[in-house]
């Protein structure tokens, strides 16, 4: 077996490094950097606790991308999402025409208010003065009947307004029946419609009264009722855009 020393003599490093420095550097620096150098059995494995960082720095993140989501608002639902989901629906146990008598008795004493209609005084009502406050008022709750329509099937229809949407008069009749009024359908299918009765909100009549508010000596007094008469043609906005409008008079062709 041949001596390490006589193996280190003859290694080829040595031959390199005696050949740019002299003998005695040549060999520190072959002994420091070639037979004493550490050798790492696994240079290329990760340090354990760079791992348990990493986790940690990775947790730390979904933590806060939690935390963002729970602040966020929800997304509100699509129209699609709300038909499906049918929560502006009235539910079958609901359309009982007795539930939305109180409804409409708080109407007429929302359009008193609106109206300047006081007890125990002659209103004095005119179009300039009440038409803008009527078109902007809210008529949930009032009890419209239909006095002209191109669908003769409609005409004398009565009920509470239990939905007032742009194109639409949803009412409950006394027979409990809910009914669609106002909707873009064609003449055939109002006719023909199972209880979802609808018809054209243009071209369409309505009428509804206002009781004048009584005391109780003029209860045996029969005090005549105001009328009002509403074309659905110019009627077709939402309840909350006809609450911020400021409505002008214009001539209208079609009356």
């Amino acid at each position: 077996m041949e001596n390490p020393s006589t193996e280190a003599s003859r290694h080829i490093a040595k031959d390199l490094l005696s050949k740019a420095h002299s003998s005695e550097t040549a060999s520190t620096l072959f002994a420091d950097k070639v037979l004493h150098k550490s050798l790492f059995l696994r240079p290329t494995s990760p340090d354990p606790t760079s791992q348990d960082a990493r986790a940690q720095r990775r947790l730390q993140r979904l933590r806060k991308i939690e935390h963002r989501k729970r602040r966020q608002k929800p997304k509100p639902l699509s129209a699609k999402e709300k038909r499906i989901s049918g929560i502006y629906d009235i539910p079958k146990e609901q359309q009982k025409y007795a539930i939305y008598v109180p409804l409409h008795k708080m109407w007429e004493g929302y359009m008193w208010e609106v109206l300047g209609i006081e007890e125990g005084k002659m209103p004095f009502i005119t179009a300039q003065g009440a038409g803008s406050k009527l078109a902007s008022a809210d008529y949930h709750g009032a009890e419209l009947t239909v006095v002209r329509s191109r669908c003769v099937g409609m005409v004398g229809l009565k009920g509470i307004v239990v939905k007032d949407t742009k194109f639409t008069f949803q009412i409950i009749t006394v027979k409990d029946a809910l009914k669609s009024i106002g909707s873009n359908m064609t003449f055939m299918f109002c006719i023909h419609a199972y209880q979802a009765l609808a018809v054209p909100k243009k071209h369409t009549v309505f009428r509804f009264e206002i009781p004048q508010p009584s005391s109780s000596e003029e209860e045996d007094t029969q005090i005549p009722s105001l009328q009002f008469e509403l074309h659905g043609s110019q009627f077709e906005q939402r309840a909350t855009d006809r609450a911020t409008k400021k409505f002008k008079q214009r001539p209208m062709a079609d009356l």
